[in-house]
């Protein structure tokens, strides 16, 4: 079991140590669920509140806290001492050493140094894979593709062909990067075409509606020190390959359609739908559910807030929010407008 001294925990997060006691840390908890043992996190009002009720002989507290009988240690950025500490005490997923032996890799498959495959991982044709990479159960690894050093694939982990992984790149739970993108023609101009030219539909040959598919002849690129959540889907591009920045992390079930470009250091929240061929610019932030339409563009340090119906191109710097998405001054001017007629009613 890790433990360690208060004074190594206020080295670690970088805080000011107000000592009353010894203590012995050997994990960390909100104040209510602490021991003796524990190093009590006390994050906001609620939690400081709280601490007058914790079993604990130390908190980490906000800059400016203290509390009598209690040794704290204060942070300036709570949050972010409270991420070294987790990693401290994180404990990773276990994997086998080496190869697994019911793991099947290609003989034309390059695996660097120190790699570990976990049980029935599928590594195909030409696949390279990077030093210290580890790959766990049930996940596959297409025909030519390139993934770099340090990185971790939780189970049911699915690389398409050609697709390329950077390096200290995480890919959890049934990650998918590389299926064909959803790209289709009709040979005379369909109900969309004409909705979108005339703002009206007139479809006469419905009876004659054929789909045909576009194969995607593209890949998928995803930078370096990326992180994918669970369940979430990057398609193939049609001829160029859709891209992700370095440093941009993505939540769960997010879908993220074919010709897509993502900029570095982006946040793109859990839900999110981004339609072909967008291109989001660096320092991004898409909040939970909102929908981008096709062929738009997102300037750099652009938030876009949560169910958000982003039907155009925004410049850098702007906060958008609404169904359709508006910047955040007119959304507000609109709310204060129905407000105004309301009373006036």
């Amino acid at each position: 079991m890790k433990q360690f001294t208060v004074e190594e925990i206020t080295q670690i997060t970088g805080g000011m140590l107000t000592k009353v006691q010894d203590a012995k840390i050997e994990r960390i908890a909100p104040p209510l669920l602490a021991d003796e043992n524990t190093l009590a996190l006390a994050l906001g009002e609620e939690e400081i509140a709280n601490l007058a009720q914790s079993k604990a002989k130390a908190a980490l507290v906000p800059l400016g806290v203290q509390i009598d009988g209690l040794t704290t240690i204060e942070v300036e950025r709570p949050r972010l001492a409270m991420m070294k500490l987790i990693t401290l005490f994180y404990v990773p997923p276990r994997i086998n050493d080496g190869i697994h032996q019911t793991a099947v890799v290609d003989p034309t498959a390059k695996l660097g140094e120190n790699v570990k495959i976990g049980p029935n991982v599928v590594i195909s044709h030409d696949a390279v894979i990077g030093d210290n990479t580890q790959i766990m159960a049930n996940s596959y690894i297409g025909g030519e593709a390139h993934i770099g050093k340090n990185c971790f694939f939780h189970p049911n982990v699915n690389i398409g062909d050609r697709v390329q992984v950077g390096n200290d790149v995480i890919l959890h739970h049934g990650v998918s990067l590389g299926a064909d993108g959803f790209s289709f023609v009709t040979e005379n101009p369909d109900n969309i075409e004409n909705a979108r030219k005339d703002g009206s539909i007139k479809d006469d040959n419905a009876a004659k509606h054929v789909i045909f598919k576009i194969p995607s002849i593209g890949s998928v690129v995803i930078g370096n020190n990326v992180e994918i959540g669970a369940n979430t889907t990057i398609d193939r591009g049609t001829i160029e390959n859709t891209t992700i920045g370095d440093n941009t992390k993505i939540d769960d079930l997010v879908m993220i359609g074919h010709n897509c470009k993502v900029g570095k250091g982006c946040l793109i929240v859990s839900q999110v739908g981004i339609a072909g061929s967008c291109v989001i610019g660096d320092r991004v932030v898409i909040a939970g559910q909102a929908g981008l339409a096709d062929h738009i563009e997102i300037g750099s340090d652009t938030i876009i807030t949560a169910k958000a119906g982003v039907t155009k191109s925004f410049p850098e710097k702007s906060i958008v929010i609404g169904i359709p998405a508006v910047p955040r001054k007119d959304f507000i001017k609109q709310l204060k407008t129905m407000k105004d007629a309301q009373e006036i009613f």
